[in-house]
Formats: C-alpha cells, sequence, structure tokens
C-alpha cells in the first residue's frame, strides 16, 4: 500500500490460508522526495503528463518489487511460497464523478520482476458500476474488526480521513470525512521542511483561527450525503492557499488543520454513526497525540483508541486488507460494499496479472 499521504510504500506479509487474517510481517520502505514531487505534480494537468504517468509508473513498480523482496529475504520466504501481491498503487487522480480513477504502478512489470501474481486495479470496476471505488477497506474492516454487541468505529486516518460504521446486526458502511493529514503534512514541510507534525506538537503551540475554520468547513463536500470519496484532486496546497488571508502564524493555521480535521471526522461520526460507543484509530494520524486527545473531547463518552488494541497493527492495516482485497479477485468473490461506495451491485474487484 501506498497512500495519498505520499510517504512510502507499506508491505504486509499475511497469511490467509487457514481463513482467518494472520500477520505474519511487515516492511517499509520511505519515498525519496524527488518520487514525492513527481507524484504531487501529476495530480495535476501538465505538459507531456502520459509520458511522466508511465515512466513513474515503472519506477514505482521496480520500487514495490524491491520492498516485497526486501519483506521476503527479511522472514525468510522464497517468492513461490506467495500466491499474490495485492498492490493498490499510488493514486495520482480520483474523479468518480467523470467514472475513472488513475493508480500508478505497472502491475505487469511487477509480476515479471517479483515472478508473483499481482492483483491491482481495485478501484475501477465499483466505479464502472456506478460507485465511487472508494474507501475500499470498510469490507476488510467488517470482517476482522466488528464486535456481534458493541457499536464500533474505524478511523482510517491517511491523507484523507475515511470511516467504517459497524453497528451491531446491521449492514456496514462508510465514507471519506475529508483531509486527515495531507494539509498538516504539506504545512509542515513548508514551515519547518520536516515531514509531518510528530505527535502533533507543533500543532499545540498555535490557536484554531475560528474564521479560517469556518470558511474551511463550507467546502461542499463536507455537507454532502454519503457515498462520498475525495483526496488531493479537492484538497490541496491551491484549496489551502485560497482560504488565507496571507498574515497568519504558521502554528496557528497548523492548529486549524488539525481541528478541521478532527471536527469533520467527529461531525461525520455523530451524523452517522449515532450511538458509537468505540472508536479505533489506524493510519500514520494514529501518532498523532495531539489529533487524538482532541477527538477524546469532540466524542465525550466514546473510547477512543488505536486498531492495535485490538491485535491489529494500525500502521499496516491497509496493507493487510489489500492482501484480503487480492485473495477475494482470485477466488472470484465481491469485496466491495454498495451500501459503502455507491455501487449499483457487489463486484469481483480488480486485475490478475498471473506469475
Amino acid at each position: 500500500m501506498s497512500g495519498t499521504s505520499l510517504d512510502g510504500i507499506d508491505v504486509a506479509l499475511v497469511d490467509l490460508s487457514d481463513g482467518q487474517v494472520n500477520l505474519v510481517g511487515t516492511y517499509y520502505q520511505a519515498y525519496e522526495q524527488t518520487l514525492k514531487d513527481t507524484l504531487l505534480a501529476l495530480h495535476q494537468p501538465a505538459n507531456n503528463e502520459l509520458h511522466l504517468a508511465q515512466v513513474t509508473g515503472n519506477c514505482l513498480a521496480q520500487l514495490y518489487a524491491g520492498a516485497v523482496t526486501s519483506l521476503l529475504h527479511k522472514y525468510g520466504v522464497q517468492p513461490d511460497q506467495i500466491r499474490a501481491v495485492g498492490c493498490h498503487g499510488q493514486t495520482i487522480r480520483h474523479r468518480p464523478e467523470n467514472g475513472y480513477t488513475v493508480q500508478l504502478g505497472n502491475a505487469a512489470l511487477l509480476a515479471e520482476l517479483t515472478g508473483i501474481t499481482v492483483v491491482s486495479d481495485f478501484r475501477s470496476r465499483d466505479i464502472a458500476a456506478g460507485g465511487q471505488g472508494a474507501p475500499l477497506v470498510p469490507a476488510f474492516h467488517d470482517k476482522v474488526l466488528r464486535h456481534s454487541d458493541i457499536h464500533r468505529v474505524i478511523v482510517n486516518i491517511g491523507g484523507i480521513s475515511n470511516l467504517t460504521d459497524l453497528w451491531p446486526g446491521g449492514l456496514a458502511s462508510g465514507f471519506d470525512c475529508g483531509p486527515g493529514n495531507l494539509l498538516m503534512d504539506g504545512w509542515c514541510i513548508r514551515h519547518l521542511g520536516k515531514p509531518y507534525d510528530a505527535q502533533g506538537k507543533w500543532a499545540t503551540t498555535g490557536q484554531v483561527l475560528p474564521a479560517l475554520l469556518d470558511l474551511m468547513l463550507k467546502e461542499p463536500f463536507f455537507a454532502l450525503p454519503p457515498p462520498k470519496s475525495s483526496g488531493r484532486d479537492l484538497f490541496n496546497t491551491q484549496w489551502l492557499q485560497a482560504k488565507l488571508q496571507g498574515d497568519e502564524r504558521a502554528e496557528d493555521v497548523q492548529a486549524t488543520l488539525l481541528e478541521l480535521t478532527c471536527r469533520t471526522i467527529a461531525q461525520a461520526i455523530q451524523q452517522y454513526c449515532v450511538g458509537a460507543e468505540e472508536i479505533y484509530l489506524c493510519g500514520g494520524g494514529a501518532h498523532n497525540q495531539a489529533l487524538q486527545n482532541r477527538l477524546v473531547e469532540l466524542q465525550p463518552g466514546c473510547v477512543v483508541r488505536t486498531t492495535q488494541s485490538l491485535g491489529i497493527d494500525s500502521d499496516f492495516l491497509e496493507a493487510i486488507a489489500f492482501a484480503w482485497l487480492a485473495q477475494q479477485t482470485l477466488q472470484g468473490k465481491p469485496a466491495n460494499l454498495p451500501a459503502v461506495t455507491g455501487a449499483k451491485h457487489p463486484c469481483v474487484l480488480g486485475a490478475i496479472y498471473p506469475a
């Protein structure tokens, strides 16, 4: 998995042979800054972007292959012991309203380099069936994190935040809430030269700017009913810059961005997950203690923890999920949740590139 945060590649080695989800091992490989810059540029129209996208897709396939090889070496596993690689690819455009989504990664090259069957392009079939193509992980949340009696909400805070509502006795639902870390990370890079605000400590030195927060909360996306999904196509540096006066203290903007993330998550839970008892966080935002503390304040009476407390690594949950999604594809089983994505019907997701 390499997500909207553009930080790097998460690889999970998962044993699904007994019908359970057993995490064997993990590996992380960071992106170099030049690749991050290229991927950010590809989110916007530019000269010769088709060529650049294909070349970058090849580069990603080589990095993915290297990460897979490193993981297997780390745990003493041979490629012929692996049934498949589930590869989400790197999203550079997500436009379900126009009927498409684009993830780079050249799965054919990845299969060639690793000698392992690759399953990729998980989102397109759901979009073809009228869905958003995202989020897809709620189906996995439903399988491994549901409780028969307790109303749980799983909140993934990557570049974008999304939630899964696991109401006992009911169908799972979910949707994208809005920006997770991407605006905060971008602001942190710009002003501190650091990739993220560790523990949210910088944000705690600032004050929330009410006028700026109100202006950001007026974004029409937040008022849309589910199903809905988003990404850097909407929430990006230009989106933020258009709302600034220019004389704000940098730490105050960071505090306001953290409040935006927390407020939109909390509002989504209060509106669409009525009666939630437990909230579990995963993704990079699960490490942001200031963010977690604020969610506790905004959700009084709710338990707020990370998925680590349920035995699921909060950093690698999405990578684990795409192993499971790949298995669903190979078994010819639907893996989307129409209640989440808005697709007309359940679909078998993904394209298969045999070893």
